[in-house]
């Protein structure tokens, strides 16, 4: 006992003072840590980790290194993003120029850089000397057949240069003169060796420390004669193909002059003062600059003073022909630019913005700064076709499947749907039942009232007609059998009217038929299903009108068959009441006879002609309209449902012209969502 009791004493203290020492040191270490955090270098690095730049926020707010980045990477998504999506338009057809039909086109949207010149302006060797590369096809006459898409992506200092062609796309060129090889395979490829041009373009990207982040569209040179192996078309085609670029109001002009010839000759500013009257969309380059006769000058064009435009003349040293020759370096052919320009006694001024290197930033960055401005109208361009392209294919109908099963049910919804329509026709939903009643309400009674019982009772013909019907016997009281035979003869006028009646019925019902087909949205993607459903549904339709026919004429029939004798028993007694004097007048006797008994067989007819007319809408109603209600196409079920897999697809064989434009609709969709996800996926569209 007494030896444990000093451990437990000390126990106890230690305990305490550690925990006195945690209470103590904490909150000086949470001061001083506050402190720190407090210290503006802190505190801004601790912005820069917890809120990234936005593209909203100045440079002052943020380091200058993190400015720098910010805008070099928005640069680079910019164009890279045209670039992407320029190629995804090649890809799914979309070439601009009118390209498509009459498909909307995002190729036109995209803001570009059209290289324009005629065919000795030095063109190529501008593209050359931004790329710091031979790499472009060479040669008299047309060489650039083909639009050349050329995207240039900076890389890091010190990484090998290569090339991709989207027809090759897993394929990395690092030979430049393989480049040009591929460019004038491709080329031959589309048009043939035969000279012909083509607007479809071939892409071409290069990776390269050397160039600045810009897209250039090469397009074939202006001239103005045709060559052997060309049509007479051929300058009026070129010419075509470049306007179709240059015209567009988000394309950039980059228009190549000679300076060794007079700028009002120049195809490249006479082409861009049509389509670009003001010059705020080119620019204008001045090319063999070194090749100026002595003692002159491009200073007035240079400066603006032959040829204003909105933007600075920018002054081109190209590599002569004796240096393409000795393949001269381009990086050594950029560095005797530069003397060139910063010795020259007339240039020396403007040195520092002159010569190709200058050119491509100075392009890269006006390009920038339009896609910038231009990004919300192509945001909302593409939002709005996608909504019309997927209303277009909902209206084409999706593409058939290709078992017997689904073919069937695709066949009988196809004609429910057109049946549905069809009722809807005569129950009054749709125009074109009401028809139906003037048939009977118009047309029959016209019929009926028209009928020529007037000159069939006539006096003559009755006392003909008694006169035959009695033979050598004259009837005693009444003529019975002259009124039978003028009632049968006279019920015989109303098989006209009736059988007419059944006609327009029927005629009414086809064009239902034909209407209600023409009105089955679903139905015009198949022709051949439209011909067999009208084919079977007017069969069905001729059917009810021959069952129509028989029962109509029946019902007059019916009328021959059997007399309403109560009204003749009626007429003896009215003719008494009436208390007609007895003439002693043979023949006027005679004649008030025959006529009374023209006058008894025109009230029996009147009430005949009543009843048929209430009794024949009737029949056909029941014979013809209820039954293209209700079995219009039982028929058409049955066979249908013995037709084999192949048989069925022949009747859902879709007009090649709806296929194709349901293809192309789908591919141009395709590109539009493509488009809309590109933008997206940029950071700064956020």
């Amino acid at each position: 006992m007494s030896q444990r009791a000093p451990s437990l004493v000390l126990a106890v203290p230690r305990a305490l003072l550690c925990a006195l020492l945690h209470l103590l040191f904490l909150p000086l270490l949470s001061l001083l840590l506050l402190h720190r955090l407090s210290s503006p270098l802190l505190r801004t690095r601790r912005r820069e980790i917890l809120l990234p730049p936005s593209p909203q926020r100045s440079c002052s707010s943020v380091p200058l290194l993190v400015c720098v980045s910010s805008k070099m990477t928005t640069m680079e998504s910019l164009i890279g993003l045209v670039n992407r999506i320029q190629r995804a338009c090649t890809v799914l057809g979309d070439h601009g120029g009118g390209d498509g039909g009459a498909l909307p086109t995002l190729w036109e949207a995209l803001p570009s850089v059209a290289v324009v010149g005629g065919q000795s302006s030095g063109k190529s060797s501008v593209l050359e000397s931004i790329v710091g590369r031979d790499f472009l096809p060479r040669g008299s006459g047309i060489v650039t057949r083909r639009p050349l898409v050329l995207q240039l992506h900076k890389t890091e200092e010190g990484q090998a240069e290569y090339a991709e062609f989207l027809h090759v796309p897993k394929r990395r060129f690092t030979d430049f003169s393989a480049i040009r090889k591929e460019i004038q395979d491709e080329t031959d490829r589309m048009t043939g060796k035969t000279k012909q041009i083509s607007p479809v373009p071939i892409h071409l990207s290069i990776y390269s420390p050397n160039v600045v982040n810009l897209t250039l569209i090469d397009l074939p040179g202006l001239t103005k004669v045709a060559v052997e192996e060309q049509p007479e078309s051929i300058v009026q085609d070129i010419e075509n193909m470049v306007r179709s670029y240059v015209e567009k109001p988000n394309c950039i002009i980059l228009a190549i002059s000679p300076a060794n010839q007079d700028i009002a000759t120049s195809d490249a500013i006479k082409l861009a003062r049509e389509v670009d009257p003001t010059g705020e969309r080119t620019f204008g380059v001045l090319t063999k600059l070194d090749l100026m006769d002595k003692g002159t000058n491009a200073l007035d064009v240079l400066e603006g003073r032959a040829y204003r435009l909105q933007h600075p003349w920018v002054g081109i040293v190209n590599r002569s022909q004796a240096d393409i020759n000795k393949n001269v370096d381009m990086m050594a052919a950029r560095r005797r630019e530069r003397e060139y320009f910063a010795t020259s006694p007339d240039y020396g001024h403007l040195a520092n913005k002159m010569g190709s290197e200058y050119l491509a930033k100075l392009l890269s960055r006006h390009l920038e700064n339009v896609i910038r401005s231009r990004i919300p109208s192509i945001t909302s361009l593409i939002n709005k076709t996608i909504d019309e392209l997927e209303s277009e294919l909902n209206h084409l109908g999706r593409p058939i499947a290709v078992d017997a099963g689904a073919q069937l049910y695709t066949i009988l919804e196809l004609c429910r749907a057109f049946d549905r329509i069809f009722k809807e026709h005569l129950d009054g939903g749709r125009p074109g039942g009401d028809r139906i009643y003037g048939v009977f309400d118009i047309q029959l009674p016209a019929a009926l009232k028209k009928l020529p019982f007037d000159r069939h009772l006539s006096l003559e013909n009755v006392r003909k007609v008694i006169s035959e019907a009695d033979g050598y016997q004259p009837h005693l009281i009444a003529p019975e059998q002259g009124y039978r035979r003028l009632i049968e003869s006279s019920l015989n006028y109303f098989r006209g009217p009736t059988e007419a009646s059944v006609d327009a019925v029927h005629f009414v019902l086809k064009e239902l038929v034909r209407k209600s087909i023409g009105e089955t949205e679903e139905l015009k993607r198949f022709p051949s299903l439209q011909a067999e459903l009208a084919a079977a549904s007017y069969e069905a339709l001729e059917r009810f009108r021959e069952d129509s026919r028989k029962t109509t004429l029946r019902l007059v029939d019916m009328e021959s068959s059997y007399l309403t004798v109560d009204f003749f028993r009626r007429l003896p007694q009215e003719i008494e009441r009436g208390g007609n004097p007895a003439i002693s007048n043979v023949d006027r006797y005679a004649e008030a006879h025959f006529r009374r008994i023209g006058s008894n067989v025109s009230s029996y007819i009147g009430m005949v002609s009543q009843t048929l007319r209430n009794s024949i809408p009737k029949a056909v109603v029941h014979c013809q309209v209820r039954e293209a209600k209700r079995s219009l196409l039982v028929h058409f079920y049955t066979l249908v449902g013995k037709k084999e897999g192949k048989q069925l697809a022949q009747l859902l064989d879709e007009d090649p012209a709806l296929m194709e434009r349901r293809l192309q609709c789908a591919k141009r969709l395709e590109l539009y969502k493509n488009a809309r996800d590109e933008i997206d996926s940029v950071s700064w569209a956020r």
